[in-house]
């Protein structure tokens, strides 16, 4: 399966999309001065355990860091998966 993840700045979240266009799960944040702030995500339930969640962290993470900004990850799966992979833990204000 093909997704794509696109930041969706009107609804202040990071959206994670299937090849025919459904909107496969989410992540909200918070923009602060230098720090975006992870809240909540979201995976559909009929895209669960395809690996959309860790696509769907890794783009937002990879786009923070290409924005000079940092993260601070409130969401509980954020944080866990930042946890996971020791290459993002640089990002964590």
């Amino acid at each position: 399966m093909e997704t794509t993840v696109t930041r969706n700045e009107e609804r202040s979240r990071f959206e994670i999309t299937t090849d025919d266009g459904t909107i496969a799960g989410f992540a909200e944040y918070v923009v602060r001065p230098g720090v975006v702030e992870f809240r909540h995500t979201e995976v559909d339930d009929a895209f669960e355990g395809h690996g959309i969640g860790s696509t769907l962290v890794r783009a937002a993470l990879d786009e923070v860091r290409a924005s000079g900004d940092r993260v601070v990850p409130t969401c509980p799966f954020f944080k866990s998966w930042i946890e996971k992979h020791e290459d993002y833990q640089d990002l964590v204000a």
